[in-house]
């Protein structure tokens, strides 16, 4: 929450109005440089994006490297997160991914993202390899082991902050723009029994090591997470029902998230079509309610599309009163091409 109040002073600090008293133009800016420092601590500190629903979105891939090459086909995922509609310079997140199943045991994968916010831009990848294990094929079950690494170069445009006086002059006070790389490594493991799963992930498993911008930040950056679920099959084998539940543990500060989702797809000749909803709770606030997103989707021979809206339900929502809107479009390749037992869609 202070982080987006954070945010939200520095998209609005270009449309400030000439200032006539002294005093309180010197505070603005003295405002404006502690908005500017704790904005870089924030952003520093996770080299991953946040996954919003993406996940439940028919593309497990961005959250785990152990879902590369998970089912028996090329897939291509794009997708767009729009934070904050109809304010300038407002959050917004693209992602593109990739990943493919080589052989039996073998998987690949790719992720690309660009990620703008007001003054700040992170742009980074992620390569992935994931190994596939065969348990028991009568009983169906399989265990899989994923490795990313992860690149993030993380960026401040400081020339769009003015000085208050209302002429467009840079503020002084601010000082340059900034820039980091950085590099890390994920792994991930994922077993599946029949209709159950359960997937575990560390991110960010390296220390830092090295001052980026300030003596503060943490050193410890490991992400942790496990998602687990069920998929019911109805009698007549004609719909699925999958409830499930996303765990996100932050070792830097102890804070940590938790979805409860809920999914129902019907089964077509060439495809599905489905519905969820996902409710996010801050576990360190007394589980919270954070957001409530609705989703749908559509899968039709080798197309895909998938949409999700998510609704802030606490303080959050006097900023973004409008919502976050997701999409994501795909295409699958090949689909098919070993006719085997352990492709999550079969």
């Amino acid at each position: 929450m202070f982080c987006w109040l954070i945010r939200q002073k520095m998209m609005n600090s270009k449309q400030h109005v000439t200032v006539k008293n002294n005093k309180y133009r010197h505070m603005k800016k003295y405002i404006y440089i502690i908005a500017f420092a704790f904005t870089i601590m924030a952003n520093s500190q996770e080299f991953k994006l946040s996954p919003y629903s993406q996940y439940l979105v028919e593309n497990t891939f961005v959250i785990s490297p152990a879902y590369a090459g998970i089912d028996d086909v090329h897939k291509l995922r794009l997708s767009g997160v729009f934070q904050w509609i109809g304010l300038k310079d407002a959050p917004k997140t693209q992602v593109i991914s990739y990943d493919t199943r080589l052989n039996e045991q073998t998987g690949l994968g790719i992720i690309l993202y660009n990620d703008t916010n007001g003054a700040t831009k992170q742009m980074g990848g992620q390569l992935s390899y994931a190994y596939h294990l065969t348990l028991s094929e009568s009983d169906e079950q399989y265990l899989s082991f994923g490795l990313s690494y992860k690149f993030n170069h993380f960026k401040i445009d400081a020339g769009g902050f003015d000085d208050g006086d209302g002429n467009g002059n840079s503020d002084p006070h601010v000082g340059a723009g900034q820039s980091t790389s950085n590099h890390n490594f994920e792994i991930g493991g994922l077993y599946r029994a029949n209709r159950y799963f359960i997937g575990i992930n560390a991110s960010n498993i390296l220390n830092k090591n090295v001052k980026i911008f300030d003596d503060v930040e943490p050193i410890k950056l490991r992400n942790y997470y496990v998602y687990t679920g069920y998929t019911f099959l109805s009698d007549n084998e004609e719909y699925e029902y999958e409830p499930s539940l996303y765990f996100k543990y932050f070792e830097s500060d102890g804070r940590s998230v938790t979805d409860v989702n809920i999914k129902a797809r019907k089964l077509t000749d060439d495809g599905y079509m489905w519905a969820g909803i996902n409710s996010r709770f801050l576990n360190d606030q007394g589980f919270k309610p954070l957001s409530v997103s609705p989703l749908l989707g559509l899968k039709k021979d080798k197309m895909y599309i998938g949409l999700g809206y998510q609704f802030n339900i606490n303080e959050a929502v006097q900023l973004n009163a409008t919502g976050t809107p997701l999409l994501v479009l795909g295409y699958d390749f090949d689909n098919g091409r070993y006719n085997t037992s352990w492709s999550s869609r079969k």
